[in-house]
């Protein structure tokens, strides 16, 4: 599957949840839930944010870095249950950081 069309289909398995978004970013895509990154598709496939929520619905998944330098991110065991991915992102959602609001040009 191609990154276009794994990103379609992860908004059409997040569709019920409204809110979600993504960007297509450095040959990716960065997902966001009601203006938060939750995660992306990186060279390995679908990866989401190392939370409490997230390795409780995916206790098998391993944490590893989607690319060099970056932080541990889980690879996405339940991508093709739509609504256990949609509880996952839900319950991560508290847990994750607010964005950073962008610095006004000078």
């Amino acid at each position: 599957m191609q990154n276009k069309e794994l990103a379609s289909y992860i908004m059409d398995q997040l569709s019920d949840l409204g809110n979600v978004r993504n960007r297509a970013m450095m040959g990716g895509y960065v997902f966001y839930y009601r203006e938060r990154i939750f995660g992306g598709i990186y060279e390995d496939g679908f990866m989401v944010k190392v939370t409490e929520a997230s390795r409780k619905f995916m206790p098998d998944s391993t944490p590893k870095p989607p690319y060099q330098g970056a932080k541990e991110m889980l690879p996405v065991t339940i991508l093709d249950d739509k609504e256990q991915l949609q509880k996952m992102v839900e319950e991560m959602f508290p847990e994750l950081p607010e964005r950073k609001p962008k610095k006004k040009a000078k």
